[in-house]
């Protein structure tokens, strides 16, 4: 499956969230947010997740992650 393919499936799933398509796919939740892009150099989708709480980056990016496991 194509990155592009599989970040249009993300996007559907999170259609409820703000969503920003300009570098990848990023998505808000309400303070936190997670990016997905695909490498340049690399066939890799990079995950990067930001909040106040380290614990809760974690959480997000592992749920992208699986969602991603579950959409392939």
């Amino acid at each position: 499956m194509e990155a592009n393919e599989l970040f249009k499936k993300i996007k559907d799933k999170y259609r409820n969230q703000p969503v920003n398509t300009e570098d990848g796919l990023k998505i808000e939740f309400d303070k936190d947010w997670v990016h997905l892009r695909t490498s340049n150099t690399e066939p890799i989708i990079r995950i990067y997740a930001e909040s106040n709480f380290a614990t809760t980056a974690d959480n997000i990016a592992k749920r992208l992650m699986q969602d991603i496991g579950e959409l392939m």
